[in-house]
Protein backbone atom coordinates (compact mmCIF):
# COMPACT_ATOMS: atom_id res chain seq x y z
CA UNK A 1 0.00 0.00 0.00
CA UNK A 2 1.14 3.36 -0.44
CA UNK A 3 -0.28 6.31 1.30
CA UNK A 4 -0.05 9.80 -0.30
CA UNK A 5 -0.21 13.25 1.64
CA UNK A 6 -3.54 14.36 2.22
CA UNK A 7 -4.59 16.74 -0.27
CA UNK A 8 -5.66 20.71 0.62
CA UNK A 9 -7.60 23.33 -0.99
CA UNK A 10 -8.63 26.96 -0.12
CA UNK A 11 -11.89 26.34 -1.54
CA UNK A 12 -14.90 26.61 0.40
CA UNK A 13 -17.04 23.63 -0.18
CA UNK A 14 -20.00 21.62 1.98
CA UNK A 15 -18.12 19.61 4.41
CA UNK A 16 -17.60 16.24 3.00
CA UNK A 17 -15.92 13.20 4.10
CA UNK A 18 -16.37 10.50 1.62
CA UNK A 19 -14.11 8.13 0.96
CA UNK A 20 -14.17 7.00 -2.89
CA UNK A 21 -13.65 3.54 -4.08
CA UNK A 22 -11.91 3.14 -7.09
CA UNK A 23 -10.35 0.63 -9.76
CA UNK A 24 -11.26 -1.68 -12.25
CA UNK A 25 -14.75 -3.98 -13.20
CA UNK A 26 -13.51 -6.50 -10.70
CA UNK A 27 -11.05 -4.59 -8.20
CA UNK A 28 -14.14 -5.26 -5.31
CA UNK A 29 -15.37 -1.64 -5.05
CA UNK A 30 -18.60 -2.68 -3.98
CA UNK A 31 -18.48 -5.81 -2.16
CA UNK A 32 -15.69 -4.71 -0.27
CA UNK A 33 -17.32 -0.87 -0.19
CA UNK A 34 -20.43 -2.70 1.59
CA UNK A 35 -18.24 -3.96 4.06
CA UNK A 36 -16.21 -1.23 5.13
CA UNK A 37 -19.55 0.67 4.99
CA UNK A 38 -21.49 -1.45 7.69
CA UNK A 39 -17.94 -1.76 9.75
CA UNK A 40 -17.71 2.00 10.24
CA UNK A 41 -21.54 2.44 10.30
CA UNK A 42 -21.66 5.00 7.64
CA UNK A 43 -24.14 4.66 3.70
CA UNK A 44 -23.04 3.00 0.76
CA UNK A 45 -24.05 3.91 -2.64
CA UNK A 46 -22.90 1.91 -5.32
CA UNK A 47 -23.43 4.60 -8.44
CA UNK A 48 -24.27 1.43 -10.92
CA UNK A 49 -27.09 0.02 -8.80
CA UNK A 50 -28.31 3.70 -8.17
CA UNK A 51 -28.58 4.95 -12.06
CA UNK A 52 -30.24 1.61 -12.37
CA UNK A 53 -32.83 2.15 -9.37
CA UNK A 54 -33.40 5.87 -11.27
CA UNK A 55 -33.15 4.96 -14.80
CA UNK A 56 -35.17 1.75 -14.38
CA UNK A 57 -32.63 0.52 -16.84
CA UNK A 58 -29.50 -2.11 -16.23
CA UNK A 59 -26.27 -0.41 -17.16
CA UNK A 60 -25.76 -2.46 -20.36
CA UNK A 61 -29.47 -0.91 -21.51
CA UNK A 62 -28.43 2.19 -20.65
CA UNK A 63 -24.89 1.90 -22.63
CA UNK A 64 -27.13 0.36 -25.84
CA UNK A 65 -30.13 2.15 -25.37
CA UNK A 66 -28.31 5.88 -24.33
CA UNK A 67 -25.08 5.14 -25.37
CA UNK A 68 -21.12 5.87 -22.95
CA UNK A 69 -21.63 9.33 -22.72
CA UNK A 70 -25.29 9.78 -21.61
CA UNK A 71 -23.94 6.71 -19.07
CA UNK A 72 -21.35 9.18 -17.81
CA UNK A 73 -23.54 12.24 -18.17
CA UNK A 74 -25.37 10.62 -15.42
CA UNK A 75 -22.39 9.71 -13.10
CA UNK A 76 -21.55 13.42 -13.31
CA UNK A 77 -24.87 14.17 -12.19
CA UNK A 78 -24.90 12.01 -9.27
CA UNK A 79 -21.21 13.34 -8.30
CA UNK A 80 -23.27 16.49 -8.02
CA UNK A 81 -25.37 15.63 -5.72
CA UNK A 82 -23.06 13.87 -3.59
CA UNK A 83 -20.91 17.17 -3.52
CA UNK A 84 -23.16 19.05 -1.22
CA UNK A 85 -23.25 15.72 1.34
CA UNK A 86 -20.80 13.28 3.14
CA UNK A 87 -19.68 10.17 4.78
CA UNK A 88 -20.74 8.05 2.65
CA UNK A 89 -18.34 5.09 0.93
CA UNK A 90 -18.77 5.50 -2.63
CA UNK A 91 -18.16 3.05 -5.25
CA UNK A 92 -18.40 4.69 -8.72
CA UNK A 93 -18.03 2.82 -12.30
CA UNK A 94 -14.38 2.19 -13.31
CA UNK A 95 -14.78 5.01 -15.69
CA UNK A 96 -15.88 7.83 -13.47
CA UNK A 97 -11.93 9.07 -13.09
CA UNK A 98 -12.05 9.56 -16.38
CA UNK A 99 -15.28 12.08 -16.20
CA UNK A 100 -13.54 15.93 -16.60
CA UNK A 101 -14.04 17.38 -13.59
CA UNK A 102 -15.91 14.04 -11.34
CA UNK A 103 -12.89 14.14 -9.00
CA UNK A 104 -12.71 17.53 -8.51
CA UNK A 105 -16.19 17.96 -7.11
CA UNK A 106 -15.59 15.71 -4.13
CA UNK A 107 -11.80 15.95 -3.26
CA UNK A 108 -10.40 17.47 -0.83
CA UNK A 109 -12.07 16.73 1.52
CA UNK A 110 -12.93 13.42 0.27
CA UNK A 111 -10.01 10.35 -0.01
CA UNK A 112 -10.05 8.16 -2.78
CA UNK A 113 -8.79 4.95 -2.69
CA UNK A 114 -7.89 2.76 -5.45
CA UNK A 115 -8.55 -0.54 -5.31
CA UNK A 116 -5.84 -2.10 -7.99
CA UNK A 117 -6.15 -5.10 -9.59
CA UNK A 118 -4.36 -7.33 -12.34
CA UNK A 119 -7.12 -7.37 -15.58
CA UNK A 120 -6.56 -11.45 -15.63
CA UNK A 121 -7.76 -11.58 -12.11
CA UNK A 122 -10.13 -9.25 -12.20
CA UNK A 123 -12.04 -11.45 -14.80
CA UNK A 124 -11.64 -14.61 -12.72
CA UNK A 125 -13.29 -12.56 -10.00
CA UNK A 126 -16.22 -11.53 -12.40
CA UNK A 127 -16.64 -14.74 -14.18
CA UNK A 128 -19.82 -15.24 -16.01
CA UNK A 129 -21.46 -11.61 -14.50
CA UNK A 130 -18.82 -9.69 -16.89
CA UNK A 131 -20.97 -10.15 -19.63
CA UNK A 132 -22.86 -7.32 -17.71
CA UNK A 133 -20.52 -4.96 -17.76
CA UNK A 134 -21.19 -3.12 -21.19
CA UNK A 135 -17.72 -2.74 -21.99
CA UNK A 136 -16.69 -6.12 -21.12
CA UNK A 137 -19.09 -7.70 -22.86
CA UNK A 138 -16.23 -8.65 -25.94
CA UNK A 139 -14.46 -11.40 -27.32
CA UNK A 140 -11.24 -10.42 -25.36
CA UNK A 141 -12.02 -9.01 -21.81
CA UNK A 142 -8.75 -9.39 -20.64
CA UNK A 143 -7.23 -7.18 -23.30
CA UNK A 144 -10.48 -4.78 -23.12
CA UNK A 145 -9.48 -4.34 -19.32
CA UNK A 146 -5.81 -4.07 -20.14
CA UNK A 147 -6.23 -1.42 -22.42
CA UNK A 148 -8.78 0.29 -19.54
CA UNK A 149 -6.07 -0.06 -17.15
CA UNK A 150 -3.45 1.69 -18.89
CA UNK A 151 -5.75 4.57 -20.25
CA UNK A 152 -7.06 5.39 -16.82
CA UNK A 153 -3.87 4.57 -14.62
CA UNK A 154 -2.49 7.94 -14.29
CA UNK A 155 -6.36 9.22 -12.87
CA UNK A 156 -6.62 6.39 -10.53
CA UNK A 157 -3.04 7.37 -9.14
CA UNK A 158 -4.17 10.62 -8.30
CA UNK A 159 -5.94 8.31 -5.13
CA UNK A 160 -4.90 9.23 -1.72
CA UNK A 161 -4.22 5.29 -1.00
CA UNK A 162 -3.32 2.75 -3.37
CA UNK A 163 -4.13 -1.09 -2.48
CA UNK A 164 -3.44 -4.10 -4.03
CA UNK A 165 -6.41 -6.41 -3.94
CA UNK A 166 -4.81 -9.55 -6.10
CA UNK A 167 -4.57 -11.74 -3.39
CA UNK A 168 -6.50 -9.87 -0.48
CA UNK A 169 -9.67 -11.34 0.36
CA UNK A 170 -13.00 -9.14 0.75
CA UNK A 171 -13.08 -9.23 5.00
CA UNK A 172 -9.14 -8.03 5.03
CA UNK A 173 -9.49 -5.39 2.34
CA UNK A 174 -12.19 -4.19 4.58
CA UNK A 175 -10.97 -3.79 7.99
CA UNK A 176 -7.30 -2.40 5.98
CA UNK A 177 -9.64 0.37 4.88
CA UNK A 178 -11.52 0.90 7.94
CA UNK A 179 -8.53 1.67 9.45
CA UNK A 180 -7.53 4.11 6.70
CA UNK A 181 -10.55 6.06 7.10
CA UNK A 182 -11.35 5.83 10.83
CA UNK A 183 -8.45 3.81 12.64
CA UNK A 184 -11.09 4.36 16.03
CA UNK A 185 -14.09 2.99 14.58
CA UNK A 186 -12.18 0.32 12.53
CA UNK A 187 -12.68 -2.54 14.72
CA UNK A 188 -16.62 -2.08 14.83
CA UNK A 189 -18.49 -5.01 13.37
Amino acid sequence: MRAAAPRSSPECRPVSDHVILVGLPGAGKSSVGRKVASRLGRPFLDFDEELERRTGMTVGEIFRARGEPYFRALELALTQELATSGGAILAPGGGWVAIPGAMALLRPPARMIYLRVAPEVAILRMGTRRKARPLLDAPEPVEVLRRLAEERESAYRQADYVIDTDVVDVESLAVQIARLVDPSGASRV
